[in-house]
């Protein structure tokens, strides 16, 4: 059965403050740093915004409480939305003034800079998908506070990281050239399917913390876990090659663009 309304009002508290940074900084930073430097676009905005309110949505009730309470699969909605949805929105929406101010500050700049090396960021995001669904760990991270927003805090930076490769904003972190972004893409939609294949094909339940709570919603725990399994091999890959096809179309359409022009210079006038 679905929770009593219980806003996690931790949950307000941080993506309020990063919601109101975003602001602060764009419409009263940034103006003092050079008058030409231009505000975000409405788009980025959005980008930005629409980010953060699906991280919110996935983390506050009703759908936090099933997450931790009654059904796996929607925890692994959760951290889906947490690693692979938010996190390049929020990338997104960072204007490359801002971008470059940020990820280039000298506290900042040197260690991560080494963290959103692409093999690096592959390794810490993959490593935590698998580490984070360990049954012992998951039971952790269900019954204790702490150790519950310490993964979730986790699972976020290593969204982050997972996306700089594709998606950095910042001249600081330059992007993987097409080629290796699509590999890289690739292969970051490879390595999930196996523990969600385990979560897929097991016939036993896997993570007894969750009991038999989604009997309450007509289906087994072994189904509960299927339909993670699903969600994790099906959404996460679906998700990635969608990146994929447009980064594909966009090189194809830049290729041909530049073929053009050379064209036209070779052309006598």
């Amino acid at each position: 059965m679905i929770p009593s309304f219980h806003p996690h009002l931790d949950v307000w508290l941080i993506l309020g403050l990063v919601g109101f940074a975003y602001w602060y900084v764009n419409e009263r930073i940034r103006p003092h740093w050079h008058p030409l430097v231009p505000p975000p676009t409405v788009r980025q905005w959005l980008w930005f915004y629409l980010g953060l309110g699906l991280i919110w949505v996935f983390s506050d009730w009703p759908i936090h409480d099933l997450a931790e309470q009654s059904l796996y699969s929607v925890h692994m909605a959760e951290h889906m939305v947490i690693t692979l949805v938010g996190p390049p929105l929020m990338l997104m929406g960072l204007s490359r003034p801002v971008a470059d101010r940020l990820f280039g500050h000298r506290l900042v700049r040197p260690w991560l800079s080494q963290l959103a090396r692409p093999v690096v960021a592959f390794t810490i995001y993959n490593l935590g998908m698998i580490v984070t669904h360990w049954p012992e760990v998951v039971g952790l991270s269900v019954t204790n506070e702490l150790a519950h927003f310490g993964f979730h805090f986790f699972l976020f930076g290593s969204g982050i990281l997972l996306w700089l490769p594709v998606l950095s904003p910042a001249t600081t972190i330059p992007r993987l050239r097409p080629p290796m972004r699509l590999l890289y893409l690739f292969l970051n939609s490879i390595l999930p399917t196996v523990p969600a294949s385990f979560l897929t094909f097991s016939h036993a339940p896997l993570y007894p913390v969750y009991g038999e709570a989604a009997l309450a919603f007509g289906i087994t725990p072994v189904d509960d876990q299927t339909i993670a399994g699903l969600i994790m091999k099906v959404g996460g890959t679906l998700l990635l090659w969608a990146v994929i096809a447009v980064t594909w179309f966009r090189w194809a359409a830049d290729e041909d663009r530049w073929d053009r022009i050379e064209k036209d210079l070779r052309t006598p006038a």
